[in-house]
């Protein structure tokens, strides 16, 4: 039922990724009409929105100029990381609900963020932040292997690789400029991890956790980029007492910096050291429809919930609830590029098939999975317990079938 105060309301939306898709409905059921804006006319979403602008997402003054003019009641950037600064940048300006604009500008940025839990006590890895290769390679001298090179503010896996030593360190650092927005690059300790680290989405209202949750992140290690997730389970492998660690931290975390009412994507991780760490919070739902399995996996909903918050209604149904059962969401890819032609399911695991989500059709190109963009497709599966699970995800679960480019039809 539709609430006679939701009739009308506008929202923006940054970018046009079909992860966008499930909050355009959302909105819709809401009553409210949804606006869309990047630089690509052809993104997906666009084809589900009430219209669509042409504007950079990363422009946040163009964005802001756009949004006055539209006289909009709300802006997101759900599952798009480029965009979350300047939503935060525009609820500032218009006055609109959202976290303190300050406050995003640090958790957007991966030299910021660990700047700011060292300061304030958190478990933390070494890092260091550079404006170009040559003064990474200036400080070379400091790190210690393996380490982790990224870009400090591109999102999707892009530009992250692994340096094992010294050689490996200037193809690491030039992988990672390449992807990065503002020019800034970082390394950091490569933190060894206990079990699966966690990637998945949480709420809060008013500055206190109202959901958490924590899954098994996994990832292909054939992968042309073996950093990159292909698989998230839920519950995660970590302990209870980890768990209720975590969750103390993030809910520290987040009244430190003084956010209010948001979903987030959290990433944490147990390591062998014995201690949790707080990798990433950004103040957005997640890709890979984190937003969309936790509401299969618990029925709340989390992605109703934040098209409430941005624009300033009353959020409900939050609460921390149990899993019905054990659920897993592949993320389909090509092991090689080349020219699609099927995707077949391994015969003993269709029983556990919820829902096959396919992004290609026969004759499309796809390509070598190294990043979130080159994923086509998403499989989702259901467990009754957590070995059976186990054993499927460390299997084969499905063949992509292609064909190289210079194959004859």
């Amino acid at each position: 039922m539709i609430d006679e105060s939701d009739k009308g309301k506008k929202l923006m939306l940054l970018g046009g990724l079909r992860y966008l898709i499930p909050v355009i409905e959302a909105a819709h059921k809401l009553g409210m009409h949804v606006i869309t804006c990047d630089y690509l006319p052809n993104n997906i979403a666009h084809q589900y929105s009430d219209e669509y602008h042409n504007v950079s997402i990363i422009d946040k003054e163009a964005v802001l100029r756009l949004a006055q003019e539209l006289q909009i009641d709300g802006i997101m950037s759900f599952a798009v990381d480029p965009g979350v600064v300047t939503a935060a940048y525009v609820q500032q300006e218009m006055g609109l609900p959202g976290c303190p604009y300050d406050s995003v500008q640090i958790l957007q940025n991966k030299d910021l963020f660990r700047a700011f839990l060292r300061r304030h006590g958190f478990n933390c890895p070494w890092s260091y932040g550079f404006g170009s290769i040559q003064e990474a390679l200036n400080a070379a001298s400091s790190f210690s292997y393996p380490a982790i090179v990224k870009p400090t503010d591109a999102a999707g896996s892009k530009g992250v690789s692994r340096a094992d030593s010294p050689e490996e360190l200037p193809m690491a650092l030039k992988r990672a400029m390449e992807h990065s927005l503002s020019g800034r690059i970082i390394v950091e300790q490569f933190l060894e991890k206990v079990g699966c680290s966690s990637d998945t989405d949480s709420f809060s209202v008013n500055g206190k956790l109202a959901f958490v949750s924590f899954s098994a992140q996994r990832f292909d290690e054939g992968a042309p980029n073996p950093y990159t997730p292909s698989a998230y389970s839920w519950p995660s492998t970590m302990g209870e007492a980890h768990e209720a660690a975590l969750a103390s931290e993030i809910q520290r975390l987040i009244t430190l910096l003084g956010l209010t009412t948001s979903v987030y994507n959290i990433e944490t991780r147990v390591c062998t050291d014995g201690k949790p760490y707080i990798m990433e919070l950004s103040p957005r739902g997640g890709g890979n429809r984190l937003s969309e399995m936790l509401r299969l996996a618990t029925g709340v909903d989390l992605i109703t919930n934040a098209v409430r918050a941005a624009v300033g209604l009353p959020v409900s149904g939050l609460q921390q609830k149990p899993y019905n059962g054990h659920w897993a969401e592949v993320i389909l890819h090509a092991d090689k590029a080349g020219i699609f032609r099927s995707l077949d399911v391994v015969p003993a695991r269709q029983k556990n098939v919820v829902e096959l989500d396919l992004w290609v059709s026969e004759g499309d190109s796809v390509t070598a999975f190294r990043g979130a963009n080159d994923a086509i497709g998403t499989l989702v599966l259901k467990f009754d317990t957590a070995e059976e699970m186990d054993a499927a995800l460390a299997s084969r679960l499905y063949t992509c079938n292609t064909r190289a480019e210079s194959e004859a039809l």
